[in-house]
């Protein structure tokens, strides 16, 4: 009888010391070398990390009001857009977080209170420097120009970037960008500087397919994440070569799925949200964290990021470099929340036709 007491009592013990050990969440992000370096900075370092499952997708908030409105939530937490985190906030499909750790400690203020904070990344249009033997592209107005520059265009399936970027491109200053999205003639200039590029364009949705159109030639020229681009440069050795100009600078944030797993999601959110963790995160991927205690640690730690065993100096691949920020156009989260289904239908319409 004792020793069964005793074997009962140590399988009690097990089960407790597993079930603190391990979290039972999905994490799901966009994949690619951004998923990677979260893997490596967030999931690897947490103390229930080996009970992370990752996946991925394409964005957007269809799944997730799928699985709330089922009842069958299998995703806890995801990697979303700031415009997606206003509304999924406000339509009551992710929890509510504690920002108190973090507040103080951001570049910018968090667009709800769903969110915890992730990294500044950017829409950078790019080309591989063995594309243009001679004169290469320098701004987006050479995106734009396919007779000074010939050949196919790489362009997300989405409006987002694309509306700033072909504004810039036709002459508005980055600063007012939005002023001018602002006004039903600045979405129709927007479109009517799209129309330049429609008959050589290049449509891609997945994050790492910008890459393999540039390297097979198929586009001379596409917009991608910024940190696709300096991965490919930094980890494989790409001849690839960014064009700043109008870089669209937007925020990242994770939120908690209602009906999840929510306490893990949750405490899992608040390891992936530290200083540190985002920190780490740049030693594989070249993003801007938002912590601004984040930039210390790495200034402190220079060269960072991770290669063959030895460090490079990360900062001249960040879309927060000063040099980069004199050009870029700071994304509007709460104008494309007000906007987007408009623009975004309209978007579709013109891919269509």
């Amino acid at each position: 009888m004792f020793k069964l007491i005793k074997a009962t009592f140590l399988g009690l013990i097990a089960i407790v010391f597993t079930a603190s050990a391990y979290a039972d969440i999905t994490f799901v992000s966009w994949g690619g070398a951004y998923t990677a370096s979260q893997q490596k900075a967030y999931v690897d370092t947490w103390s229930k990390g080996s009970g992370v499952t990752v996946e991925n997708y394409n964005g957007g908030l269809g799944e997730i009001k799928a699985q709330v409105e089922a009842g069958n939530v299998t995703w806890d937490v995801v990697d979303v857009l700031p415009d997606q985190a206003i509304t999924g906030c406000d339509e009551g499909l992710f929890a509510k977080v504690d920002q108190s750790s973090f507040l103080n400690d951001l570049v910018v203020a968090p667009v709800s209170d769903c969110v915890v904070p992730q990294i500044f990344w950017a829409y950078t249009a790019f080309y591989s420097k063995s594309a243009f033997p001679g004169k290469k592209p320098k701004n987006i107005k050479d995106f734009f120009n396919v007779k000074k520059f010939p050949g196919k265009r790489g362009i997300h399936t989405w409006a987002n970037a694309l509306i700033e970027m072909a504004l810039v491109a036709d002459g508005v200053k980055a600063s007012k960008v939005y002023d001018v999205m602002s006004t039903p003639e600045g979405i129709d200039r927007a479109f009517a500087k799209l129309d330049t590029i429609k008959d050589h364009v290049v449509f891609w949705s997945a994050g790492s397919k910008p890459l393999e159109l540039v390297s097979s030639g198929e586009v001379v020229m596409s917009l991608a994440y910024n940190g696709r681009i300096g991965a490919a440069i930094l980890s494989e050795g790409k001849d690839f070569e960014y064009i700043w100009d109008a870089t669209v600078l937007e925020q990242e944030y994770l939120v908690a799925i209602k009906g999840g797993n929510e306490a893990e999601a949750l405490e899992f959110m608040a390891h992936a949200s530290t200083a540190q963790a985002l920190a780490d995160q740049a030693k594989y991927i070249p993003y801007g964290p938002m912590r601004k205690s984040s930039i210390d640690i790495i200034k402190k730690g220079e060269p960072w990021f991770i290669k063959d065993g030895g460090n490079i100096d990360i900062l001249p691949h960040m879309p927060t470099h000063p040099k980069v920020l004199k050009r870029a156009i700071i994304a509007d989260p709460v104008w494309w929340a007000d906007n987007g289904a408009e623009v975004s239908e309209r978007f579709g319409a013109w891919k269509g036709n």
